[in-house]
């Protein structure tokens, strides 16, 4: 009965979403005129002329491309509180993000629009398409388990910072108890150990039919409260559980962890693309890997072809596409105008589309995480197709990874370095390692041709790491829960440096 009320309520959005599926462009202009209409009230805009500017082309003549450092200046005025620096409205809340970069931390203002148009707007339409897709779900029977990050005030008080999460958490309606655990203090407890200890406490004793979030921060919870119970699998700590909606990383690495911690064909997965800056993306067709982009979120969405990224960044103009000029299997730097005062802004994730009317996009890595030393231009998505394919054909399950150069010298040539940590270790790891080399080969021809007869990459080398060496590594940094994630490629050798010598 509650699944069949809350789907009577949702059908006017439903079809909207249903025209906007067929109508991006239609949508994405209104909110590009919104979106000008409110900057031209701000600093921001009176210094790029907001007032002149009519289309999409004279906004990317006129405004340049932004990563976060050259918005770090408007973004310091608005947490020391001055108003209407990049957006029209008063702005109290940031989300606080280091993504996977630089240990520096990045603080995403999230006003009031961005709060309930794009955020909760996107989490509603997850589960609108979820109870749509599946009309026996008694989804709403039971509790969503929520595993939020923490906040804190700024130093003048009248700002306040955190993971988005706890953002959202902290922001949303008192109704919100009724169906989540674990209670809001608890959710957002600032030390991650902590917190998980406190929820697998309480969140036995619930009716828990859906969780989200990180599959990474997730499993350590599911993992602690299977400990605590001393059940075999979480279907027999809440019979009803059908739900996971899961993002921030690739979920292939973790599906077989999950589908023996939840052995039920009744037991349903979500990707979705809900990052600090804003909700892009969600999953809509179970039977279809690519998530829908959301073109009605409050977001004006630009895509960069990788071929040109350096080139804008160095500032030359090219008018990049946007849903009406996108094609599939380009891969595309993501660029976005937010109703939170975010201005063509590089997020630094990258995309290809996969299909276009409907608009489905896949996430294929970030603009700085990639391994191109020797000209192989290893991308994240090439890493997870061998990573799965090496899986399996071994029989392995890897819990976390990371890929790293190893430079020419003298005596040897290049190659790369896979540093892993197994759930379920290979029973020949010379035979995953060659596995995995061959499935990059097959992802990635530039890999493969540099490989070609050893010409300039010897074949990669296997670290296997003990149980728990990333975790270590992330508490050692302060990185524990929330939007914080492990990077797969890096172009250096920092973060292999650091984990070989934990």
């Amino acid at each position: 009965m509650i699944t069949t009320i809350i789907r009577s309520l949702m059908k006017s959005r439903f079809r909207q979403a249903d025209d906007c599926r067929r109508h991006p462009q239609r949508y994405q202009q209104a909110i590009f005129k919104s979106l000008i209409k409110a900057g031209s009230e701000t600093d921001f805009g009176k210094r790029y002329r907001f007032s002149g500017i009519a289309t999409v082309s004279d906004f990317q003549q006129y405004v340049p491309l932004h990563e976060y450092d050259r918005l770090k200046p408007f973004i310091d005025q608005m947490r020391q509180g001055k108003q209407r620096i990049l957006w029209n409205t008063p702005v109290h809340w940031f989300a606080k993000s280091s993504g996977t970069t630089a240990g520096k931390s990045k603080f995403i203002p999230v006003s009031r629009e961005a709060l309930h148009h794009c955020h909760y707007q996107g989490a509603r339409d997850v589960l609108m398409f979820y109870i749509n897709n599946y009309p026996g779900s008694r989804l709403f029977n039971g509790k969503a388990l929520t595993l939020g990050g923490s906040h804190r005030p700024e130093t003048n008080g009248n700002t306040r910072s955190g993971d988005l999460s706890a953002v959202l958490i902290q922001n949303s309606p008192w109704y919100a108890e009724w169906v989540r655990t674990p209670s809001r203090e608890t959710a957002l407890l600032p030390d991650f150990e902590t917190k998980v200890q406190r929820i697998a406490e309480k969140a036995i004793t619930q009716n828990v039919t859906n969780f989200s979030g990180v599959p990474s921060w997730n499993l350590v919870l599911m993992k602690r409260i299977l400990e605590i119970s001393g059940k075999k699998n979480l279907l027999e700590v809440w019979h009803n559980l059908e739900l996971f909606m899961h993002g921030g990383i690739s979920f292939e690495p973790y599906r077989e962890q999950y589908r023996r911690l939840i052995p039920s064909d009744r037991m349903h997965y979500m990707e979705t693309y809900n990052a600090s800056e804003g909700f892009f993306a969600l999953q809509d067709d179970p039977n279809d890997t690519g998530m829908l982009l959301l073109n009605n979120a409050g977001i004006f969405y630009e895509f960069i072809p990788m071929t040109k990224l350096a080139g804008a960044l160095a500032g030359a103009f090219t008018a990049f596409d946007t849903v009406e000029t996108v094609q599939t299997h380009v891969n595309y730097a993501l660029v976005i105008t937010t109703n939170g005062g975010l201005w063509r802004y590089l997020i630094g994730d990258t995309v290809q589309f996969t299909s276009t009317y409907p608009h489905k996009i896949k996430i294929t890595g970030r603009t700085r995480h990639f391994i191109n030393v020797f000209g192989e231009e290893l991308i994240v998505d090439n890493a997870i197709a061998a990573l799965k394919a090496a899986c399996q054909a071994t029989g392995a399950q890897v819990a976390h990874y990371t890929v790293a150069p190893v430079f020419m010298d003298a005596t040897a040539k290049g190659a790369h370095e896979w540093l892993v940590e197994f759930d379920t270790p290979p029973a020949d790891t010379e035979q995953f390692a060659d596995r995995l080399d061959a499935g990059l080969c097959q992802a990635n021809s530039d890999y493969e041709a540099k490989r070609a007869k050893n010409t300039t990459l010897r074949r990669l080398t296997l670290t296997v790491l003990p149980p728990g060496t990333f975790y270590e590594w992330m508490r050692r940094r302060g990185k524990l829960g929330g939007q914080n994630k492990i990077p797969p490629l890096y172009n250096t050798r920092e973060y292999a440096d650091e984990l070989k010598a934990i």
